[in-house]
């Protein structure tokens, strides 16, 4: 008896957005909202398009959040890929979010930053005293079935966000309603995952491929961390 033929799978290019500057020198915090790539971020970006070039992948769709420094981001990854491509901004998909930083004690302070991005997290860890790690799931999770369940696309790139990319990556590894936070997602990051026609069929191909310095050199610190310290000059 013939075996039957796999259905094939479709590839998911998952980016978190290049380098922000999200404090001043004096720990004061910009806008979340409005903040845009600084140089680094610009360069991380270039250089994520210049490997997809490299690579020659094309791209079907380009999806971003709602928040200025992942379009940034997608921008310029298709400057480099040569694609006259409209970027579909999806505000399901924006970050999770984050409270009045003033507003929270000091004793609670660094778990308010790095609490939901360290091993696995409850549903009920807020982030900077906003945003829950379930009220994220309940946001992204659909988007992401509302995608797979569109048929004219192969090959997607999304631009996303630090947490967000947790959210997905979680799903994919897990299929279940879980939150992995300590899976690291470097600026300008790419991650690959396939997908086929059933929900639970997931391919993890890579995670946290960062172009300007794939080995991750002396970064041994998370973002949140780096976040803490910027902020606590603040304080």
């Amino acid at each position: 008896m013939t075996e039957p033929t796999p259905a094939p799978r479709r590839r998911m290019f998952l980016m978190r957005h290049g380098s922000v500057t999200y404090f001043d020198a004096a720990g004061k915090p910009y806008l979340p909202e409005t903040v845009a790539l600084d140089e680094e971020g610009r360069a991380q970006a270039s250089a994520a398009g210049q490997s997809f070039a490299a690579a020659n992948v094309r791209f079907d769709r380009v999806i971003a959040s709602s928040l200025p420094r992942t379009v940034e981001t997608a921008r310029r990854v298709l400057a480099e890929t040569g694609q006259d491509i409209a970027v579909d901004c999806w505000p399901e998909l924006d970050e999770i979010r984050g409270g009045r930083l003033s507003r929270i004690p000091d004793a609670e302070l660094r778990n308010a930053f790095t609490g939901v991005f360290e091993g696995m997290v409850g549903a009920d860890q807020r982030f900077l005293g906003g945003e829950s790690v379930g009220e994220l799931l309940d946001r992204v999770h659909p988007a992401i079935a509302c995608l797979r369940a569109d048929p004219h696309w192969d090959t997607v790139l999304l631009v996303l966000h630090g947490g967000v990319n947790c959210a997905i990556l979680s799903l994919a590894l897990t299929g279940q309603r879980l939150f992995l936070g300590a899976l690291a997602q470097s600026a300008g990051c790419i991650n690959a995952l396939d997908v086929g026609p059933d929900h639970a069929d997931w391919v993890v191909r890579f995670v946290n491929y960062a172009p300007p310095a794939p080995l991750h050199g002396g970064a041994r610190t998370t973002t949140m961390e780096v976040l803490f310290e910027q902020y606590m000059k603040s304080r």
